[in-house]
């Protein structure tokens, strides 16, 4: 499947995650192998709506600030590397698609999810807070945070949100 988006003009809201430590996945079979990993695994849905710019890029940043993290942090990106995204989705059984959306998975089963109709209505810290309670709830043992205090200063959430990056 074609992007629906530039994929130079979205650059930016991949780079934002990678500078705090996301593996950004974009090959179905790199979504499989990592969702299926032993360990914690935190999958962030991306997207270029308001609420990933507005809440959950800045929230999942701050979150992996705290003392206990997820083993592994993964992200995709809907609407930029479809298969990929169908991938992780198809790991989310039950769950209705929702972008951006935050999926904890432990040794590949799935833990919890918190949804685009969760995250619209919290501000970046109220996010961070919900998923360091996920991250102290399912026994985060990874020493955060996942970037020195002084480099998460200096990452740019790139707040582009916008359809005029649709192709």
């Amino acid at each position: 499947m074609e992007s629906l988006y530039d994929r130079e003009a979205v650059q930016p809201l991949w780079t934002c995650l990678r500078d705090v430590g996301f593996e950004c996945l974009s090959d179905p079979s790199a979504v499989a192998a990592a969702l299926n990993r032993r360990g914690l695994t935190l999958l962030f849905i991306n997207s270029v709506c308001g609420c990933a710019a507005r809440s959950a890029r800045p929230g999942v940043g701050l979150a992996l600030q705290h003392e206990r993290i997820p083993d592994y942090l993964v992200t995709v990106f809907a609407g930029v590397d479809r298969e990929a995204v169908e991938e992780a989705r198809d790991h989310m059984p039950g769950v209705p698609p929702s972008s951006p959306c935050v999926a904890l998975f432990q040794d590949g089963r799935l833990l919890e999810v918190v949804p685009r109709s969760e995250i619209e209505t919290l501000t970046p810290v109220d996010l961070a807070n919900r998923l360091i309670e996920l991250f102290e709830r399912h026994g985060a043992k990874r020493r955060g945070p996942s970037v020195p205090p002084e480099k998460f200063q200096a990452v740019d959430f790139a707040n582009v949100c916008s359809t005029s990056l649709i192709r």
